[in-house]
Formats: C-alpha cells, sequence, structure tokens
C-alpha cells in the first residue's frame, strides 16, 4: 500500500493510500489535488474518509464524488455532504480490503472520528483529522476539556507503532509550544531538530507515531509533573487534576 499526503490550502494534508489500482482519501477539502493526484497514478477513487464537518475537510467531497462515483463514509452525527453512509462509533468499515475501526473522539468538534486500521503494511494506520497533531490537539470548536482529554486517551491507548496521519502541518509551531511547556524533554529537542530540517527541505512531518507523540506531546502528558508544573507556573489557579492541567494547557496554547 501507499500511503501520500497531498498538500491543499495553506497547511492540510488530504491523505491518500492506494494499492497502485484503488484509492481512499481523506476528509479532501478540495478536489483538485487529489483528481491531479488519481489522474497522473491512473487510481480509481474507491472511498472517500470524512472525520468531521469543517469545510477545509469537506470542501471537495461533492465534486470528488460526482467525478468518481466514490463511496463517501463519515460521522453519524454531524452535517455532511449526503449522501453518504453515516457510521458511528464501534463501526467498522471494510475498503482496499483493509478494515477500519471507527473511533468517536468528541473535542474539536462534537461529533468528530476517527479511523484506525490494525494492519496496514505490518503497521496499524490512524486519521484523526483535528483531534490528535504531532505535538498538539485541535482546538475546542465544540466540545469540552473533559472530551478532549478522553479522546486523546483513546488515541494514546493504541499500540505505539501506529502511524498517526492527522490533516495539518502544524508540527513546527506545536514544537515551539511543547518545548515551552517541557523544555528539559530530550526527546522533543531531538525530534524539533528533526523536524525543522525536513521543513527546511520541504517535506512533510508527517505521519507521527503514537510511540512518538506519548514522549513529546504535551496534551498526552498533562500527568508528567513537569508539565503540570508548566501549566500551574502559566496559571497559579489550575489545580493538580489532569483535566484541571489539560485545560490550561489548552488555554496556554490558545494564546501562545
Amino acid at each position: 500500500m501507499h500511503l501520500f499526503p497531498i498538500p491543499a490550502f495553506n497547511d492540510n494534508y488530504i491523505w491518500i493510500l492506494h494499492d497502485g489500482a484503488r484509492a481512499l482519501v481523506v476528509d479532501p477539502g478540495e478536489a483538485s489535488g487529489v483528481a491531479a493526484y488519481v489522474r497522473e497514478h491512473q487510481l480509481v477513487l474507491d472511498t472517500i474518509l470524512i472525520t468531521h464537518h469543517h469545510g477545509d475537510h469537506t470542501g471537495g467531497v461533492a465534486e470528488l464524488r460526482e467525478a468518481t462515483g466514490a463511496q463517501v463514509v463519515g460521522p453519524a452525527s454531524e452535517p455532511m455532504p449526503e449522501p453518504l453512509q453515516r457510521v458511528h462509533d464501534g463501526d467498522a468499515i471494510d475498503v482496499l480490503g483493509l478494515r477500519f475501526e471507527v473511533i468517536s473522539v468528541p473535542g474539536h468538534t462534537l461529533g468528530h472520528i476517527a479511523y484506525h486500521c490494525p494492519a496496514v503494511d505490518n503497521a496499524p494506520l490512524l486519521f484523526c483529522g483535528d483531534t490528535l497533531f504531532s505535538a498538539g490537539c485541535g482546538r475546542l470548536f465544540e466540545g469540552t476539556p473533559a472530551q478532549m482529554l478522553r479522546s486523546l486517551s483513546r488515541l494514546a491507548a493504541l499500540p505505539g507503532n501506529t502511524r498517526v496521519c492527522c490533516t495539518h502541518e502544524y508540527t513546527l509551531a506545536n514544537l515551539r509550544f511543547a518545548l515551552a511547556v517541557e523544555p528539559g524533554n530530550s526527546d522533543l529537542v531531538r525530534h524539533a531538530d528533526h523536524c525543522r530540517q525536513l521543513r527546511a527541505q520541504h517535506q512533510p512531518t508527517l505521519p507521527s507515531s503514537i510511540d512518538l507523540e506519548r514522549r513529546i506531546n504535551p496534551f498526552l502528558r498533562a500527568d508528567v509533573g513537569a508539565v503540570a508544573a508548566s501549566a500551574r507556573a502559566y496559571n497559579p489557579a489550575c489545580g493538580s487534576d489532569v483535566t484541571e492541567v489539560f485545560a490550561t494547557l489548552r488555554e496556554w496554547k490558545n494564546h501562545f
């Protein structure tokens, strides 16, 4: 299987996965880049997966569906470009001979979902939209800190070698914040250097991995002493509860 992030807008990625003949794409906010990739590689677009309702993730769906006849799959409880197959937490869908499990991850939006395949070329694969970013997480447009923390905890519990395919190239900005929170984290320092080199060569910093995110992502580390101490230094009213620490980190990032 071939996995590639198609750039869109300023910093979006539309993930495409294909076997050399048929393809699926995730969150096509625009159609042109997908159409060009499919045409260049002589692929049939089989399926479109949608994680949430924001326009930069759905804007190209109707055009691609009309042009290719691809089936569309999306969250059960969000406004979506009809028609599509709506899926709930715990559902599974079969695409390209692979089985993707649907995981409910409210927080960024209330109906946000992720798609997890336990084995693609011997390694799990996660399409997580705007919930988990490398070294960061999505803004809480609709959900609560407690909801987002539970969602991220579900994703963090996936196998460490799971490839994390999020949909924005926010990594360098997220790493700057993460280093402010946990400057003594040697894994974080090394990864920031690596990502700066990648971006200097116009290469994507993604996919990440669950194992890496557990080690560098402050939003997965709200229970770590150094992270909690930084949150309390930013806001002395922050208590020791993990949800309070997480909420403080998210508020800090919003203004960073």
